[in-house]
């Protein structure tokens, strides 16, 4: 293993992207340390670089997607060894992203990828995954998600039949996996909006019911204000972006709730743990799926052209993903 690695750096804030050199990072007791086969992009990762959030330390790497294969263990971490192959959500600070050859995580927060999954399907899944099941599913901390029981927990598969769900914006990353998590709680009907181009990918991961998102403003208007909208009392609007709901129209009983998709966010830990501690077996099973892909060309140095086609809102329904360990 060398001491030394490819990173890609944003330079500063709102600065451009680089591709430079930095020391491989040493595992903490209870981390490992992976070689990173397959990363792949999200829109945070633009949004960063345009307006500046989440980073104050630069030059910064980011990335939130890994696959690849554990090169070393901390102390104390018995549940995986060298030559495990696995996946996980990174966290932006620069030991712990994604976007270069060797990270490091917690491995409470990790998943062997099965043996018949490539490394650029695995990537495709644990933030959006995560980010879908934090905001379904965490009970422990209901002012975050819509804190019902989980459906890899015991008792909670099909726990929500014949109840319905509403997910604006089906074919991203995120809605995707609201559409597989909600099919294993049992709701019915699975109401998602999207391209009709997608529909069939769609109804494949269990929407019942796919509306062209591209109707008559009069049909369907501003999404976010729709989802509100559709709202029976008691019931929650997960939001990944801001809250851009009138306050005029909330009302007692109906809750807006802004999802924060990171595992290792301390009121997030313990729900991601129980998450990725079963992923293997949603997996094998094929209750979990990974999304379609594309593989973008020359390595680390293709994530910044990526980043842009995702701002340019030139993606639809797939993931980029780059191997950050080709030498371009």
């Amino acid at each position: 293993m060398p001491a030394q690695q490819k990173a890609l750096f944003l330079q500063a804030k709102h600065g451009h992207f680089v591709v430079g050199t930095r020391e491989v990072p040493a595992p903490a007791a209870g981390e490992v340390l992976v070689k990173v086969e397959a990363t792949a992009l999200n829109p945070v990762d633009w949004k960063i670089q345009k307006y500046g959030g989440f980073i104050t330390d630069y030059p910064a790497v980011l990335g939130e997607d890994a696959a690849g294969i554990v090169e070393e263990v901390g102390e104390g971490v018995t549940s995986f060894k060298k030559g495990d192959r696995v996946i996980f959500q990174g966290r932006l600070d620069n030991d712990h992203a994604t976007y270069q050859q060797y990270t490091l995580i917690t491995a409470e927060l990790v998943s062997k990828l099965p043996s018949q999954f490539s490394f650029d399907q695995g990537v495709t899944i644990p933030l959006g995954l995560s980010t879908a099941a934090l905001g379904l599913y965490n009970v422990k901390s209901v002012d975050k998600s819509a804190a019902l029981s989980p459906p890899w927990e015991e008792g909670g598969r099909g726990k929500y039949a014949a109840t319905p769900i509403v997910v604006m914006g089906g074919s991203s990353a995120v809605g995707q996996f609201v559409l597989q998590l909600a099919k294993l709680s049992g709701f019915s009907p699975i109401i998602t909006t999207a391209s009709p181009r997608n529909a069939a990918q769609l109804t494949a991961l269990g929407a019942t019911h796919v509306l062209d998102r591209h109707l008559a403003p009069d049909v369907l208007s501003a999404e976010i204000n729709i989802g509100y909208d559709v709202l029976m009392p008691g019931g929650k609007l997960l939001i990944t972006l801001g809250d851009a709901v009138d306050e005029s129209k909330k009302a007692e009983g109906r809750t807006v709730v802004n999802v924060l998709g990171m595992v290792q966010l301390p009121f997030n830990v313990a729900v991601g743990a129980s998450l990725f501690s079963k992923l293997f077996g949603l997996l094998e099973e094929g209750a979990v799926k990974p999304l379609h892909f594309e593989v973008l060309p020359h390595g680390l140095k293709g994530i910044a052209g990526g980043l842009k086609r995702l701002e340019n809102d030139q993606v639809s329904a797939r993931k980029l993903v780059v191997h950050p360990q080709d030498a371009a």
